[in-house]
């Protein structure tokens, strides 16, 4: 198993500089975002694509400092009732995965995306409760006419470019448990599955160590992001899981991210990380870092020095015990 980084947090740094920073810190791997919400600072697509000196260079930067691209993350709402705003994230997700296979990546990272609830919508629209009977009739639509048909040509594309497609577990999209997560991959293909982060589990009451066995025994766990969360049960008690409230004022919040380790344990950290193990994810750790307490410097190697000490690096090849 490989510690990485979504190196979204390191923007602002040329791509060289970067490479050189995250090696300082002796990870082994890094995510790059080529769009989308994470941006496009160290993954230039349209000048990638089709240049195949330029897509040589930049893998030779990364080997040349021992280093991995786990992933590449074009995080957005490809099924955004706006085609405005669905489109482009559409064609990015088909370049992404050109560009991860050209690249050799095995993983893309986004979202499903969530639709409106009908065909002229605005806005997108997240059911969240089984009554009235109305959010019923619009899940079932979503997912009828939006998600299945689109997710089942993303998977074969996928397919054809020998790419995983990791579809991030988050609120606000129709993917967001292990349960939709499951559905979703039943009936688009294998090449859907999870880019697992246990932040997003935590705030949604869901035991991250569970969730991992839940999808690890389908095999659908493609990606692992390391990010913690903290409940603030006065504020829960007040505006409970689903809480509009917003990020900035930290305070009032039902829950906000943290660094690792910093929201839970070492110990439930470690034991996340066997339970990947025990499901057979022997792949890349990626650290993202949005807790609004620490710098992106402190808060980043925080995560560095607290993920170390638990990450198992060997597989078992035979039992010498037994």
């Amino acid at each position: 198993m490989k510690l990485g980084v979504f190196t979204v947090l390191f923007s602002d740094k040329q791509f060289d500089d970067m490479l050189d920073y995250v090696s300082s810190k002796g990870l082994e791997a890094i995510e790059l975002g080529t769009g989308g919400f994470p941006g496009d600072a160290h993954c230039k697509i349209d000048e990638l694509l089709h240049d195949e000196a330029a897509i040589k260079q930049f893998k030779q930067k990364v080997a040349d400092r021992n280093l991995i691209i786990s992933a590449l993350s074009c995080h957005g709402n490809p099924l955004h009732p706006q085609k405005s705003v669905a489109q482009p994230a559409d064609e990015l997700l088909n370049k992404t995965i050109r560009l991860a296979s050209k690249l050799g990546i095995p993983v893309v990272n986004t979202f499903s995306g969530c639709p409106g609830d009908h065909e002229n919508a605005l806005y997108p629209n997240w059911p969240v409760s089984p009554w009235p009977h109305d959010f019923q009739e619009v899940l079932k639509w979503q997912w009828e006419e939006k998600l299945i048909p689109y997710w089942k040509d993303k998977n074969d594309l996928a397919e054809a470019h020998n790419v995983k497609i990791g579809l991030e577990l988050h609120g606000g999209f129709s993917v967001h448990t292990p349960a939709t997560m499951l559905r979703l991959r039943e009936a688009c293909g294998p090449a859907i599955g999870a880019n697992l982060d246990p932040s997003h589990m935590w705030w949604q009451g869901i035991d991250p160590i569970e969730a991992i066995k839940i999808l690890g025994r389908e095999n659908a766990i493609h990606h692992f992001h390391a990010k913690d969360t903290i409940i603030d049960q006065q504020n829960m008690n007040r505006n409970g899981l689903t809480d509009m409230t917003d990020y900035a004022q930290m305070k009032d919040r039902s829950w906000y991210f943290r660094t690792v380790g910093f929201g839970h344990d070492g110990k439930t950290w470690a034991d996340m990380i066997s339970m990947l193990r025990l499901m057979d994810y022997d792949y890349v750790v990626s650290i993202e870092h949005e807790d609004g307490l620490m710098s992106i410097d402190e808060g980043f190697t925080k995560a560095v020095e607290n993920l170390k000490p638990v990450m198992v690096k060997e597989s078992v090849k035979e039992m010498w015990w037994a």
